[in-house]
């Protein structure tokens, strides 16, 4: 029985404004492109780069750009298919229609966690930028991890049109804070100012140990941390069902996120390891901090700082409301509780925001127990959701590409390049990723150590939903659609 997305709302949208899911198109061009680039730069690069740096040195931009580029490659994957149907669901509807029921339900939830766990990385990231300032260090690290998540709550309650604003905003102000570290960073190499009483240039690396000063193990090891900075990419893909018009739009967004990651990310680490030794970088602050703190500019520090945290905001936003939909979809195929396909008037998914938060709530409370181990600790279990998710993306892009083969489904304008042999060798990249993650212990190897456990709850899940039924969505029609029937065909209904 056909289920309405929401009732009782004071104004309905007109019929061509609406997907068949129920949710508004009010994302344009330039707010799909911010939320590509808020995808591509996140905490994962203003904070979790000082601890790499300060794990592998130098070689954390050789680490940036392997990943990089296979990030891309799920990328265009996931594009591929969003360009054949966009879809809030996203890789849950494509994994649904081209893998079946059950694996739909696996990537669904693995998302799920991913998400729910980059949501508690982001409240402690909040939290540690917060006790930068000295009037604040004696706050305890929990008070910020709540506050920051009541704030992004509020953001996510309200129509997309208005979050798209937001993470508009929000991503102007990342990337214009790494353009201006970018242009003083350069300069200051390219006229040889010194930093910190060290002469820049290239010396810095290789008078402090060279490219890889810990060998190459610890910077093999590092990519499943590495992979947690590339994290919201998939994001783009839900975006593209809230979009006007996402199949002009989504190319463009897509392909400017190889540049993205080249810039942002390659050349950051190039950029301050030269202007710094790689030494002077530490866990727990962000490098970016550290290198304006070193050149004695009052109140720079300060004001990058309130820049990473609204980074860390951004972030723990746009996960907010990439997992709200991704459990909508769930529910609407009858994988998850139904009350997740709840939305209210505004066409928000409330019930699986609500869902989500819940569940950051658990890292608030790590936050007040172990607040020197949170990040790293939720850091682990991020990084298997996403290794999964990603899978799932791949998984599904190769049965569509077979099912073109088959005259089963039309192909898309925008094909991965490669494939499917980039499809399998990104596969294997994800599957080198889970040996890898297995080889750090503890963390790690611990992680990996529990996979059963999780597989176990995942099989308790699937006997408890696999005989519910989908939600059948009511049909969209455009209003000069239904006039035509109304006229050709008076009395029906």
């Amino acid at each position: 029985m056909a289920t309405p997305a929401h009732t009782d709302a004071p104004a309905r949208p007109l019929a061509s404004s609406v997907t068949e899911e129920g949710y508004h198109k009010g994302l344009g061009r330039r707010q799909v492109q911010m939320i590509a680039i808020s995808g591509a730069i996140g905490t994962g690069l203003f904070l979790g780069a000082g601890s790499r740096l300060q794990a592998t040195g130098p070689a954390l931009a050789i680490v940036y750009l392997v990943c990089g580029v296979f990030c891309f490659l799920i990328l265009r994957a996931l594009g591929e298919l969003a360009m054949y149907r966009p879809t809030c669901g996203s890789f849950v509807s494509y994994a649904q229609e081209f893998l079946g029921d059950r694996a739909s339900y696996v990537a669904g939830w693995m998302s799920f966690l991913s998400w729910a766990m980059t949501g508690i990385v982001d409240i402690t990231a909040v939290a540690l930028y917060m006790q930068f300032w000295a009037p604040f260090a004696a706050v305890p690290q929990w008070v910020f991890a709540l506050g920051a998540l009541c704030v992004v709550t509020g953001m996510n309650m309200v129509g997309v049109k208005y979050f798209g604003e937001m993470e508009f905003w929000f991503s102007l102000i990342k990337v214009a804070a790494l353009a201006l570290f970018l242009v003083v960073g350069a300069v200051l190499l390219g006229l040889r100012v010194p930093v910190a009483g060290h002469a820049t240039g290239l010396h810095l690396i290789t008078d402090n140990g060279g490219i890889f000063p810990h060998g190459v193990l610890p910077a093999l090891v590092l990519i499943q941390g590495v992979v947690f900075a590339y994290s919201g990419i998939e994001m783009l893909g839900t975006a593209a069902g809230e979009c006007e018009n996402a199949r002009e739009i989504l190319p463009g967004a897509i392909n400017s996120v190889i540049w993205r990651i080249a810039l942002f990310y390659v050349g950051s680490v190039v950029l301050l390891v030269c202007l710094l030794p790689w030494t002077a970088y530490r866990a727990g602050v962000s490098p970016f901090v550290t290198f304006f703190q070193a050149l004695g500019v009052p109140g720079v520090d300060t004001a990058m700082n309130l820049v990473v945290l609204t980074a860390a905001l951004s972030s723990l936003n746009s996960g907010l409301y990439s997992t709200a939909r991704v459990l909508r979809a769930l529910a609407l195929g009858g994988s998850a509780p139904r009350f997740l396909a709840y939305m209210n008037r505004q066409s928000v998914p409330s019930a699986g925001i609500f869902l989500t938060v819940s569940i950051y709530l658990v890292g608030v409370v790590l936050n007040y127990i172990v607040p020197a181990q949170v990040f790293e600790i939720v850091l682990n279990i991020s990084a298997l959701g996403i290794v999964s998710t990603w899978g799932f993306i791949l998984a599904s892009q190769i049965a569509y590409r077979r099912a073109v083969a088959r005259g089963k489904a039309p192909p898309s304008p925008f094909r991965m390049p490669g494939a499917p042999v980039t499809s399998w060798l990104t596969l294997g990249f994800l599957a080198s990723v889970l040996v890898l993650m297995a080889l750090d212990y503890p963390d790690g190897t611990l992680t990996v150590a529990l996979s059963p456990i999780l597989a176990v709850l995942m099989v308790i899940g699937w006997k408890l939903v696999r005989n519910k039924p989908p939600i059948l969505m009511p049909e969209t029609v455009p209003s000069i659609e239904l006039t035509r029937r109304v006229l050709e065909h008076p009395g029906q209904p």
